[in-house]
Formats: structure tokens, C-alpha cells, sequence
């Protein structure tokens, strides 16, 4: 079936449909701007970053800004924008944003395990977007601003379920639906679900101070 300009973004592309892509990664600059840190890690792998550090993918909605909330919780040791948990490998920006990539803008966050946990990193990636909503945040909709946790092992997935669990009755009080993340493990399909995004978009809110930010979130907190 070919891809017609009726079908909705909100629709997941078929693996067979999606774009094409290309074998050459994006350029990675050296360090996070904010942070001063590396963004790819010492072996290149996206989950091996050492003793003592983890990682995580979030994707909350435009990348921009979730980046921005990232790299201000305690015990974050870097962050990247990217795209994860589609079929088009290394896509465009441009690509990103036709619905034919499979991907959502995401965030790789790592994390200094004696600073932080994973726990308290998802409930505030929870708490700061709207994860009830279906393919979209606020105004920006499709597949690409879907909510998602993507992850390097079967127990940090399985955690994030359970986090997700522990928040979804705060939520129904306040009158939201079920959430709707897509929670994932990131070895599923290889490190290949995460590609960096251009060296524009990296720590984009840093370089424009005054660019858009987009937060659908609910106000909906954890109960302590």
C-alpha cells in the first residue's frame, strides 16, 4: 500500500513502508554544551558507559525541550537528542517529521548511579509531560512526539512499568486516561533503535535561549 497525504501522522508507518534511510550516522560533536560531557560513549556503544553510569531514551514530545529537563535533574552525567524506536535508520530531521521514519524524538540520558536512580529520573520524566496523550503532546502530533521509555535491559523496562503503574492512579483521580508510553527494550533491536539527531538540535534551548518549548504536562505529581 503506498503512503498517501490522507493518512494521518498519528498512524505507526508499516516497517515495509518506512523510509529508506542511510548507512552513514550523523556527526557527533565532541561534548554536550551544557554539560561539558561526551555524548557518545567511550566504546561507542549506547548503553556501555562505564562503571557506575546508566542510560536511558526518553521521548516526551519535542526533543528540545525534554533535553532542556534533562539535563537539569541531579546526577545526569550527559544527555543527546535523537530519534528512536523506528525502522529508518540515521533519518533526516525532514524525514523524521513525514511519519514514514517510525520514530519518535527522543532523549539519551546518563546518569551517575550514585548521584541518582533510574526511579526518580522516570518520575520526573513522567510528571513533566502528558503521557495519556496517543501519538502526540499539546499541539505537536504524530508519531514523532509520542511518549516512550527505551531502555538497555529487561529489569530497567520492566522498572519502568512499574513506574508507570504507580502513577497511573494519580492520574485517573485527576481525571487524565491510561498512559499510553511506549516502554521498550533498547536491545529488542540493537543500539540501531537510538540515531543522534543533527548537531543543531543538540542542546538546541542552550543555542537559542528563546526557542520553542513545548510541555503538554499535566500537573499531576507522585504520591510521596
Amino acid at each position: 500500500m503506498s503512503w498517501g497525504f490522507s493518512r494521518t501522522k498519528q498512524v505507526m508507518v508499516d516497517a515495509s513502508e518506512a523510509l529508506p534511510g542511510r548507512p552513514a550516522p550523523m556527526p557527533v560533536a565532541a561534548a554536550n554544551i551544557v554539560l561539558g560531557t561526551p555524548m557518545v560513549s567511550p566504546g561507542g556503544g549506547l548503553c556501555d558507559w562505564g562503571p557506575g553510569r546508566r542510560a536511558v531514551v526518553l521521548g516526551g514530545g519535542c526533543f528540545w525541550g525534554v533535553e532542556e529537563i534533562c539535563w537539569q535533574l541531579p546526577g545526569v552525567y550527559t544527555t543527546a537528542v535523537g530519534y528512536a524506536g523506528g525502522f529508518t535508520p540515521n533519518p533526516t530531521y525532514e524525514e523524521v517529521c513525514t511519519a514514514r521514519t517510525g520514530h519518535t524524538e527522543a532523549v539519551l540520558v546518563v546518569f551517575d548511579e550514585d548521584q541518582t536512580d533510574l526511579e526518580t529520573l522516570l518520575r520526573a520524566f513522567f510528571e513533566t509531560h502528558d503521557p495519556t496523550q496517543d501519538m502526540r503532546q499539546g499541539n505537536d502530533i504524530g508519531t514523532q512526539y509520542r511518549s516512550a521509555v527505551f531502555t538497555c535491559s529487561a529489569d530497567d523496562a520492566r522498572l519502568a512499568r512499574e513506574v508507570a503503574e504507580k502513577f497511573q492512579p494519580a492520574l485517573t483521580a485527576a481525571g487524565y486516561g491510561s498512559i499510553a508510553t511506549e516502554i521498550a527494550e533498547l536491545s529488542d533491536a540493537g543500539d540501531g533503535r537510538f540515531y543522534y539527531a543533527e548537531d543543531y538540535h543538540q542542546q538546541y534551548l542552550a543555542k537559542n535561549p528563546h526557542g520553542y518549548r513545548c510541555h503538554a504536562a499535566t500537573g499531576v505529581t507522585f504520591a510521596s
